[in-house]
């Protein structure tokens, strides 16, 4: 076992939005950990290419950027290389294939002692037929043989990469780390918040997520008369499309189109206004979110926010029967018809409010990693 206090870590990453990785290296230093070195990488196309490394040692943090201005994915074949140099660790957290490969490397050269394998999603064939993902995957195997522990955010995505894999058997430990939220920071939605009738969508601008369920949504409850407005809150590919169909529909007055956010305490005060929050994901059975544990749907419930979305995560029923969510079908008419119900009856949104604070006590993330580190040889 790997001690927390005392021991230095290494948390290697794409994308710079709030978790699993942001909030680990801040759990490793709460429990006392001396060094915690975070590299968080270039995810999206459309966002920032800068390379941010934040040193936490000794009660400070000191942040350098490298910014290689190449944009993913022809950024993701340097990311092993940046930064050139990182200092020995007790343990290596690597949130992909490629980041845990170093890891590995570092290990075989005695620089890291300990080297979890955190993977954040799962998706069969990812880059469909061919020479691609079977490069991909050779990789992902190798790091889930050769390192000291693996995590998948589901139970689903654990089972299935082991299954993809043939990795019955394997001797390296595996464990399901969820998808958590700081209970102690989350600005919670007011009772007084039902009146604002204002609903919120969290994720990424692609098909799908289903943003564009969402504007419809709003505009057939728009046409019938129906008071709601609308915050969508990051940015993708669909950004401007986004925008240019809420013009279409008129819809300037009631739907803000937000578009990328980096401070996530922002998000959570924009979570915590709302009354409703969706997640229309598109159901197609290629869809890695049928094996996620996504984030955006931890950062409803730690707003305490009723949610309406589709059964395509794995958890969906779960939060229908324990955590007052509602599972409607993917089209614009069967969320207006749940967002309309809901916004009408303000005992049920306060029953629904109650449940989803009471749930996402599961979810805190000391709560959370405390447990789950364990798992895979790391802990107190």
């Amino acid at each position: 076992m790997i001690p927390i206090e005392g021991g230095s870590f290494v948390i290697a990453a794409n994308g710079y939005a709030d978790g699993p990785a942001q909030p680990l290296q801040r759990y490793l230093v709460d429990q006392g950990a001396r060094r915690v070195i975070t590299i968080a990488h270039p995810l999206v196309p459309e966002g920032p290419t800068e390379h941010r490394i934040t040193d936490a040692r000794d009660g400070r943090e000191r942040r350098t950027v490298r910014d290689l201005r190449l944009h993913p994915p022809a950024s993701f074949a340097l990311d092993p290389f940046v930064p050139l140099r990182v200092p020995k660790v007790d343990a290596w957290f690597g949130f992909n294939c490629l980041a845990t490969a170093r890891g590995l490397v570092q290990r075989a050269v005695r620089q890291s002692a300990h080297v979890v394998h955190w993977n954040v999603d799962f998706v069969p064939e990812r880059f469909g037929p061919g020479a691609l993902t079977r490069i991909y995957e050779g990789i992902d195997r190798w790091c889930c043989t050769h390192a000291d522990g693996r995590v998948d955010l589901s139970q689903a995505a654990l089972e299935a990469r082991a299954a993809r894999y043939g990795l019955t058997g394997s001797t390296v430990p595996g464990a399901v780390i969820p998808m958590g939220m700081w209970l102690d920071r989350s600005a919670k939605t007011s009772l007084e918040n039902f009146g604002r009738r204002r609903v919120v969508f969290l994720g990424h601008l692609v098909e799908r997520m289903g943003v564009a369920t969402v504007v419809d949504a709003v505009a057939l409850l728009a046409a019938e008369g129906v008071e709601v407005s609308a915050d969508i809150i990051g940015g993708g590919p669909l950004l401007d499309e986004t925008r240019a169909a809420v013009r279409r529909h008129g819809l300037e007055n009631r739907v803000t189109v937000h578009g990328f956010i980096e401070d996530y305490t922002t998000i959570e005060h924009m979570l915590s206004q709302a009354s409703v929050a969706l997640a229309p994901y598109v159901r197609n059975p290629d869809s890695f979110t049928r094996y996620a544990d996504p984030g955006k749907l931890k950062g409803y419930l730690g707003a305490s926010l009723p949610i309406i979305l589709t059964d395509v995560p794995p958890n969906a029923q779960e939060l229908a029967g324990s955590a007052g969510a509602e599972i409607v079908l993917d089209n614009a008419r069967d969320f207006a018809d749940a967002i309309a119900r809901l916004l009408d009856d303000e005992p049920e949104w306060r029953r629904r409010r109650a449940a989803a604070s009471a749930y996402a006590e599961r979810f805190d993330w000391p709560r959370v990693f405390s447990s789950g580190l364990a798992e895979v040889g790391v802990g107190a």
